[in-house]
């Protein structure tokens, strides 16, 4: 794995519905993401951007649901060695929900919890090559990451320890508190998202914002596609412009876009 250790290596959609997740971001974000798996396994489809591979889709199957998964988007953080990551995540109070275990050809893998519950994979991939799913500027990419915690100081510690993620500014939001931007070893000091306290009414998690080329035709394929706009569209620093969204499971998500919105 070419990445630097604490960098977003891959992002992967959980579903109760890979047909209908399909069509709806395809239509909204540009994907062709597959429509059937590959025989035998689990039922795992790539997310395909017009430049690359953007993630990877996961059908949930009943065991799965009976064991607790939902509908979610999770990001994989790449590490320079899978075990002691998540020997480092349970020092500083994170949970093991997936032990370390070996998929032939792609890498080694865990999925955990940080101290305050957020789920996320940590990964160690087996090809030389450099993973691009996420680009600051790349179009149908991730391209900010965006962490939503109760306990905001505490997940920037967290961060920065375990996976050399760091801050590197922030921004008042009233009483709301601060939004602090933070990097990561591939960035060269250049924001990858931020971390913030999760906003009243909302869920601790990683909140990811896909990049398409017009805020207005992305939120109105949202919603006519049987998403729910959230919040939005709204300006942020640097000219860029937002919307809050939820897919048709409910799903919460982000579209970034540059230029102004009508």
């Amino acid at each position: 794995m070419a990445n630097a250790h604490g960098s977003f290596i891959w992002y992967e959609l959980l579903t109760k519905d890979a047909a209908a997740a399909k069509a709806f971001y395809d239509g909204v974000v540009g994907w062709d993401i597959d429509a059937e798996a590959p025989p035998g396994g689990m039922d795992y489809r790539m997310i395909k951007a017009s430049d690359g591979m953007a993630g990877g889709l996961m059908q949930l199957n009943a065991e799965m649901l009976a064991g607790g998964a939902r509908a979610t988007w999770l990001g994989y953080i790449g590490v320079d060695d899978v075990d002691a990551s998540v020997a480092a995540v349970t020092a500083a109070g994170g949970q093991v929900h997936l032990a370390p275990f070996d998929i032939p050809g792609v890498g080694r893998l865990a999925m955990v919890t940080d101290p305050q519950g957020v789920p996320f994979y940590v990964m160690r991939g087996a090809s030389p090559e450099r993973s691009t799913a996420y680009q600051r500027m790349g179009m149908q990419h991730v391209s900010w990451n965006e962490l939503l915690t109760p306990d905001a100081d505490a997940g920037l510690e967290f961060y920065a320890s375990a996976f050399n993620i760091a801050k590197v500014g922030g921004m008042s939001m009233g009483e709301m508190g601060e939004y602090s931007f933070i990097a990561n070893g591939d960035s060269a000091g250049e924001a990858v998202g931020a971390i913030m306290p999760v906003p009243p009414g909302g869920n601790p998690g990683w909140f990811f914002y896909f990049r398409v080329p017009d805020i207005d035709e992305a939120k109105a394929r949202v919603e006519a596609l049987g998403g729910t706009v959230r919040m939005g569209p709204m300006e942020v620093p640097g000219g860029e412009w937002v919307v809050s969204c939820d897919d048709p499971e409910g799903v919460p998500f982000g579209l970034v876009a540059p230029g102004k919105a009508n």
